[in-house]
């Protein structure tokens, strides 16, 4: 891992987030950077991408290389979508703003979060020409569910993602071992951490910890440890006709993993489905959502769009999972630790790090475009098992 000073000597994923490690407090890091019980899933993630070999072909002329892809009907610069991450302005103040930015500018899609630190409004007006997808998660209280949905839909939101595999929250050791929990509460142990941080103290003494701008109780802004136990662990597939009554535009569904899964939810009417295990956050042990892509998409053949979540920390990762069928993938902590590095710049500069290296490794590839990438590209692709 490189230990780069500045965000123009981070040259990699890996460098960013060692400038993110540097800039937080232990325990804010190890919130984002963390994942469930034995981190075993969030592990599995990265190792899957690395099993595959690339066999490229030559001979091929790569004078000119297209890394642009349709995304839900849309052309999108690069076959990405940023990836809806609550509470993402621990890490920068502002964080969504920064990132809606990015993407923006880059030509790719980002996912509001229904546990974001800024409300739809606000990121709305920050980029009026980003494409925007809402992530929904359904609580409880229908009404405060049709509430959201009618303000994705006043935002210009051309997609509903549907996160599914978050019945009840996952054991995190590294935030139980840090005495963190959400919402924030200084403990003595959390206020020495973030001293020694000045311009992290700083920032908190400025705009405070942030809080959910979506869920509401009584009227007012609520925490997210409020908010987690008002998700509906009750929710099934009886309830999707209903969410489909409610959002006549693209509907995705995120958090599936089973190949049969990812057949009802097409019957179901779902245009897309992002394979994930949440980052490794939920449930331990989970495959990656990369090693369920040929099974589900062998499943579902070309009735819905499969986007892969988890991960993904270089181009060539990209590469992978367009050439064993997934239409994009979802980025998640990439882009976290690059906001976290250094606010819009470090975001931008994730997602120009994936684009430059997804764009040289088309070439070396011998694949002039990344709409070509098919499995003839690899050797050691997840079978069906």
């Amino acid at each position: 891992m490189g230990r780069p000073g500045k965000l123009e000597n981070a040259f990699t994923i890996a460098d960013l987030r060692a400038l993110a490690g540097r800039r937080l407090p232990k325990a804010i890091f190890d919130y984002i950077d963390g994942a469930a019980e034995t981190e075993t899933a969030m592990r599995r993630n990265t190792a899957d991408f690395a099993a595959l070999t690339f066999m490229p072909r030559v001979l091929v002329d790569v004078s000119r290389r297209d890394s642009s892809v349709p995304i839900l009907g849309e052309a999108a610069a690069l076959p990405l979508v940023i990836a809806p991450t609550g509470m993402a302005a621990l890490a920068w103040p502002n964080a969504d703003l920064a990132l809606v930015r990015a993407a923006s500018a880059a030509g790719v899609p980002f996912t509001v979060s229904t546990m974001a630190s800024t409300s739809i409004e606000d990121v709305r007006n920050a980029a009026p020409q980003a494409r925007l997808w809402f992530q929904l998660y359904v609580v409880k209280d229908r009404a405060a569910v049709r509430s959201l949905i009618a303000r994705a839909a006043a935002n210009g939101c051309e997609a509903l993602v549907l996160t599914v595999d978050v019945p009840v929250g996952g054991k995190r050791l590294r935030d139980l071992n840090n005495g963190v929990a959400v919402p924030v509460r200084p403990t003595p142990g959390l206020a020495w951490d973030i001293l020694r941080r000045p311009h992290f103290c700083a920032q908190v003494l400025r705009h405070g910890f942030p809080r959910l701008r979506h869920l509401a109780l009584d009227g007012k802004e609520s925490h997210a440890g409020t908010a987690s136990g008002r998700l509906d662990a009750a929710l099934n597939w009886t309830d999707v006709g209903w969410l489909r009554d409610q959002w006549p535009r693209r509907l995705v569904l995120k958090g599936v993993l089973r190949p049969e899964d990812a057949v009802r939810a097409v019957q179901s009417g779902f245009d897309a489905i992002v394979l994930s295990n949440h980052g490794g956050r939920q449930l331990d042990y989970a495959p990656s959502g990369l090693s369920m892509l040929s099974a589900v998409r062998s499943a579902i053949g070309a009735r819905a769009e499969i986007l892969v979540d988890g991960g993904v920390r270089r181009g060539g990762d990209i590469a992978k999972a367009l050439a064993l069928g997934a239409t994009a993938v979802m980025v998640g902590r990439a882009t976290l630790y690059g906001v976290a590095a250094g606010g819009e710049q470090g975001a931008a500069r994730a997602l120009e790090i994936l684009a430059s290296e997804l764009d040289r490794c088309l070439a070396l590839l011998g694949c002039p475009g990344a709409r070509d990438l098919d499995a003839g590209f690899l050797r050691g692709a997840f079978g069906a098992g």
